[in-house]
């Protein structure tokens, strides 16, 4: 029997940002496979692009470890609530907020929303990603140079600042950046740029609130085979998709579940400032 998890992939185009439902081949969101332990019992968790692919993946495995949760999203809400329905299978709360959060008053709006909702914030998930691939850098529109910084790296910090004073001593940020950080794919530029900044932006974040004693962190993610995939890439790259690190295939978003749950829970209390990679065997630097 084939491995449906290697290439190649005969996926239909989808428009962006894509959904799980119109996937051929379904990503694995752990949704039979994680077993959680209470390591984020009591806690309160904001994830942004919670709705599918990595997102989805963190939020189940923050509710199977006891977290209530906020998922931020654009406007895939049947994805949306497939999640919400995982996650309130486990008996936690889970709160929707669809929008777009290029807005910084949308970013601000979440977060008071998740203050309604919970009282605190205990753990920011910054996950929620634009991409888009150019062949070459005069077919890259300014809009879309400005859409993909607004919403992988300008969000981040409107979301962060107002989350940051409903967080106590023991929070914890963890953005999602990319091994685009470091060797960048020429023909993402934009998300590429904006990965890099993620990168030092948290590591600047993190000793910054070190004195609150709230952590900030780094998940570089290679190829994740998600709805962004098949919404945002040539064809003939979706076919072909992570046969280029050593594993052979593209992670499942179940795969780096675990590493978003360790940076969140009170085990890493020394642990900030990090850049944790989840790439199939291919070093960053």
């Amino acid at each position: 029997m084939s491995d449906t998890r290697k290439p190649p992939f005969n996926e239909p185009r989808q428009s962006v940002p894509g959904t799980t439902a119109e996937m051929r081949t379904k990503p694995d969101h752990g949704e039979t496979s994680y077993k959680g332990s209470g390591r984020l019992a009591g806690k309160t968790a904001v994830i942004t692009g919670g709705d599918s692919g990595i997102g989805r993946a963190v939020a189940i495995a923050y509710a199977r470890e006891g977290a209530d949760l906020l998922i931020s999203y654009l406007n895939e809400h049947d994805d949306a609530e497939d999640t919400r329905r995982l996650i309130e299978a486990e008996g936690r709360r889970a709160v929707l907020f669809p929008g777009d959060i290029a807005s910084a008053d949308h970013c601000r709006a979440l977060i008071a929303k998740a203050v309604e909702e919970f009282g605190r914030i205990d753990i920011l998930v910054n996950n929620a990603a634009h991409q888009m691939t150019f062949d070459a850098i005069e077919e890259i529109p300014d809009a879309e140079w400005d859409m993909t910084f607004r919403v992988n790296i300008h969000a981040m910090f409107y979301i962060t600042k107002a989350a940051v004073p409903h967080m106590g001593e023991g929070g914890s940020i963890i953005n999602t950046t990319s091994v685009n950080a470091d060797t960048p794919t020429p023909q993402l530029l934009a998300y590429a740029t904006t990965k890099g900044a993620i990168q030092n932006f948290t590591a600047g974040l993190a000793q910054l609130l070190a004195d609150r004693g709230i952590r900030a962190n780094c998940v570089a993610p290679g190829p994740i085979w998600t709805p962004l995939i098949p919404s945002t890439m040539p064809q003939e790259k979706v076919e072909s998709f992570g046969e280029q690190v050593p594993m052979k295939r593209p992670g499942q978003p179940r795969e780096l579940a675990p590493v978003y749950v360790m940076l969140a829970s009170d085990e890493s209390s020394y642990v900030s400032g990090a850049t944790i990679a989840v790439t199939g065997g291919k070093p960053i630097l």
